[in-house]
């Protein structure tokens, strides 16, 4: 038994709410965490208390926690804490899934854990949960052309046409790699999934 399945584990797909924010660069977390609740047939539910929609659900006799905060990025740490403190789910058992503009789109990678790389989602987790010991699951997203470094107006883009077939590719890529970790741990998941989409 892997050391994701001693115990609840919490999967925390990280993006922006309301309809204006759908489908942008900056809510792949929220897209690859929304094909896991279909798939799951877990449909999300707001709670109050946890500042976010959350879904219970149960897959081989193991229980995972899919949830979405409904903060905006900056604060999805609110989320992560109270959920984690209710649940107490230990860092290592919480997958938190973001997109990343230094990645090519098509390309995903998973950790067991590491640095902010200046994602202000992550960051708001380390700060509330005071640890950078969880695992991280980027989406990459691309980055805008111009090579500039202030991307905001970028990741909340929405993703070109173009680019449609290769996202949907990336984003089922990164659900089946969710749920390798969920089943059989982090070092199969990135052995199997990390790296580009050929």
């Amino acid at each position: 038994m892997s050391a994701v399945h001693q115990g609840l584990a919490l999967i925390l797909g990280l993006g922006n709410p309301g309809r204006e924010y759908a489908r942008t660069r900056h809510n792949a977390g929220f897209m690859v965490l929304e094909r896991l609740a279909e798939s799951w047939r877990a449909p999300l539910a707001t709670k109050k208390k946890f500042h976010a929609r959350v879904a219970l659900v149960e897959r081989d006799g193991f229980k995972a926690l899919l949830a979405e905060p409904e903060t905006f990025m900056n604060a999805s740490g609110e989320a992560a804490q109270a959920l984690a403190n209710f649940y107490q789910v230990a860092p290592e058992r919480m997958l938190v899934i973001v997109d990343d503009a230094d990645l090519p789109l098509g390309e995903i990678r998973l950790r067991p854990r590491g640095s902010s790389g200046g994602h202000h989602g992550l960051e708001s987790i380390e700060q509330h949960l005071g640890t950078r010991e969880f695992p991280r699951l980027r989406i990459g997203i691309g980055r805008q052309e111009t090579g500039e470094r202030e991307i905001t107006d970028y990741v909340l883009s929405k993703f070109r046409p173009a680019e449609s077939e290769l996202l949907e590719k990336a984003l089922t890529r990164a659900a089946d790699q969710v749920e390798c970790w969920f089943r059989d741990g982090i070092q199969p998941a990135m052995n199997r999934f990390n790296g580009k989409i050929v």
